[in-house]
């Protein structure tokens, strides 16, 4: 009673035709075991923690016990050695139960170093049908895997922690014994003379690519044909070593050799330098003499080599018996020898003479043939070039001309009356003046074509160039002298103006901070005369005066041009806007919306709610993809518009052609 489980275990099978017991070890009905049979536990048993039971693979994951152990093996074919002490590490898987044996990495010992891969390791006979688990483990004690006896020294920190809350009483550590052939191996790898180990490899990666760079000087005017000589020394941070280029001058008739030293080690006192030293065991006269090689060195002298303490600005250098004086040095190298030895002085050496000053060109004067430019280019050189223009001030200010309206200075009352049309050219400075036609009067055409122009009272036949007229000479109330004849500067269409005052620092006359400038320096009597003037010229007190007054400002000898006065009164005008027929937005709106049998004004309506800013009217308009050209639109959002807000009451019925329609348009006044 109380049973769940029936089952009989299999315990007889069918192995190549023949009947056999195949489960001795199998339970009996329902999982018991029989009389006498014992169950082996599969895996270690270990005290169940606090928190969620989890299986022994989560719960274990990647927790390894570590213990440091070795074994003997005999050496039998060997002359000096009868065993070995080779040692190991033996790792134990929680998880699994699983053991992995590997051997200490020895350098170039041949030996494999894994000797028992990550498995389950049975015990030895006569318990071989059972396996290792964590109890079988302690310090100070054999384990035998596969008929190899391993020796247990110790353990690392956390597998002690970890067998110590088991209950696990740990043995104390043992000693490796010694192994003879280790002992041999070190002997043999001892060199039979010591040496001073260098770190050449950190000083490289530290130095590599660094460079001192050094300017020398050599006299060799001493020898025949010989003459002063200019040098170039590299000095390499990563291995000492100097390679030195000559510098050779224009015209100097030397040939050019790719260096002058290659890349090595300087020595200080240059001689013959040999690796070996001979020694005379025996001078004689009979006999004669007998040399043998210096093994152990008795003659070596110690050679010294310069380094980057030794090349200083000023200093001497011995290149191979030539004396060479360091003249200066580079930025780079200056820093260098700043920050590691502290050296702050790098005054140069001088040693030649400096240049003779350049005696001026002097140029021939004009001699009348062709432009000023193609005769002063036949004086620069034999093959006669054209005059180079400014290409960069040709590609920025190619379209941009500068037209002025003027008149001719004369007492002839006709020529009073004639209007000429001046255009200023600012990608090459050149000038046209076109005369306008004047009806039963003057013909008109082109006055003079575009050209640069000469400012009067120069001498024709010199040296220097000829002045010509500039965009800064430009500017209404100027007198321009063309041909001989005074023209005045009347007035400026409206894109000069613009232009001149956005360029303000171009064209004194049209900035704003300079006039206002001369202003404040007027004498306080004058200002206080200025300022009478203006208030006379507004009695109402408005704030506001004609341009007609402003412009007598002139006449107070206040040193104001007409073109100051006009930029002055053009930055202070009140803009007005122009007025817009909303009859007419709207029934173009209308014609247009109709034309694209828009329709949806109830979305609209859903999508307007109250009183919305300008910009979520915009992007509403965008959305629903109102077929109105952008400026149209715009026109209709200003006209809906107040403390930017729209009505939107206004703006659908202003637009909806189904409920609220227009009168139709005329073709005048759509063009309009």
């Amino acid at each position: 009673p109380g049973k769940e489980r029936f089952h009989k275990s299999q315990h007889f099978d069918i192995s190549n035709g023949v009947p056999m017991l195949a489960g001795s070890e199998k339970p009996g009905i329902g999982g018991e075991p029989l009389v006498g049979q014992k169950n082996k536990p599969k895996y270690s048993v270990y005290p169940k923690g606090e928190g969620s039971g989890q299986p022994s693979w989560v719960a274990l994951d990647k927790q390894v016990l570590c213990f440091d152990a070795y074994f003997g093996e005999t050496v039998p074919a060997a002359q000096n050695e009868t065993y070995r002490i080779r040692k190991c590490k033996i790792y134990f898987y929680l998880e699994d139960d699983t053991i992995q044996v590997e051997e200490l990495k020895c350098k170039n010992s041949g030996i494999p170093q894994r000797l028992i891969h990550r498995q389950r390791i049975p015990l030895p006979p006569p318990k071989d049908d059972e396996f290792y688990n964590i109890f079988h483990f302690n310090i100070n004690q054999e384990i035998v895997f596969y008929s190899r006896t391993f020796t247990v020294t110790n353990c690392d920190f956390f597998t002690t922690n970890f067998l110590t809350k088991l209950g696990v009483c740990l043995n104390d550590p043992v000693a490796v014994p010694d192994d003879p052939y280790s002992k041999l191996r070190e002997q043999s790898m001892k060199p039979l003379r010591p040496y001073e180990r260098r770190d050449t490899m950190r000083r490289f990666l530290d130095n590599d690519g660094k460079i001192l760079r050094f300017y020398c000087f050599w006299d060799d005017t001493n020898s025949t044909f010989g003459d002063p000589r200019e040098f170039a020394l590299h000095y390499y941070l990563a291995d000492d070593t100097i390679e030195i280029f000559e510098r050779i001058p224009p015209n100097s008739g030397r040939d050019s050799v790719p260096k002058f030293l290659r890349r090595s080690k300087l020595p200080k006192q240059p001689g013959e330098i040999t690796e070996r030293t001979m020694l005379n065991v025996l001078d004689s006269k009979s006999l004669g003499n007998r040399f043998m090689l210096d093994n152990l060195r008795t003659g070596a002298s110690s050679e010294e080599f310069y380094k980057d303490s030794d090349l200083l600005v000023g200093g001497e250098l011995n290149v191979w018996g030539r004396r060479m004086i360091i003249t200066d040095c580079d930025e780079f190298t200056k820093l260098y020898y700043h920050t590691t030895y502290g050296i702050e002085d790098f005054t140069p050496v001088q040693y030649k003479d400096p240049p003779p000053p350049m005696q001026p060109k002097l140029v021939p004067p004009y001699n009348g043939f062709g432009s000023e430019e193609d005769s002063l280019s036949s004086c620069q050189g034999l093959v006669l070039k054209p005059p180079q223009k400014d290409f960069h001030k040709f590609m920025e200010k190619d379209s941009n001309v500068l037209n002025f309206r003027a008149k001719m200075l004369t007492n002839d009352p006709v020529d009073r009356e004639r209007v000429f049309i001046i255009s200023f050219y600012l990608s090459d400075d050149s000038m046209s003046v076109f005369e306008q036609p004047q009806k039963n009067s003057v013909l008109g055409g082109k006055f003079l074509k575009r050209c640069r122009v000469k400012k009067p009272g120069q001498e024709l036949f010199k040296s220097k160039s000829s002045e010509y007229f500039t965009s800064q000479d430009l500017y209404v109330g100027a007198t321009v002298c063309v041909s001989g004849i005074n023209l005045q500067l009347l007035d400026a269409d409206e894109y000069t103006l613009n232009y001149m005052e956005q360029h303000a620092e171009e064209f004194p006359k049209a900035n704003t901070g300079n006039i206002l400038s001369k202003l404040q320096s007027i004498p306080e009597d004058k200002q206080s005369e200025i300022r009478k003037f203006l208030s006379l010229s507004d009695p109402t007190n408005t704030g506001f005066i004609p341009y007609e007054s402003l412009a007598l400002l002139m006449d107070l000898d206040c040193d104001l041009t007409e073109h100051e006065v006009l930029v002055l009164a053009r930055s202070c005008v009140k803009p007005k806007k122009p007025e817009q027929d909303v009859g007419l937005i709207l029934a173009m709106a209308q014609d247009l919306l109709k034309k694209k049998h828009f329709q949806d004004y109830p979305s609209l309506a859903r999508v307007f709610l109250g009183r919305l800013p300008t910009k979520e009217m915009r992007t509403i308009c965008r959305a629903f993809k109102l077929p109105l050209p952008e400026n149209l639109r715009e026109d209709l959002l200003n006209f809906a518009d107040e403390a930017e807000t729209v009505d939107y009451h206004a703006f659908l019925a202003g637009i909806n052609w189904t409920e609220h329609p227009a009168p139709p348009i005329m073709p005048a006044d759509i063009l309009r």
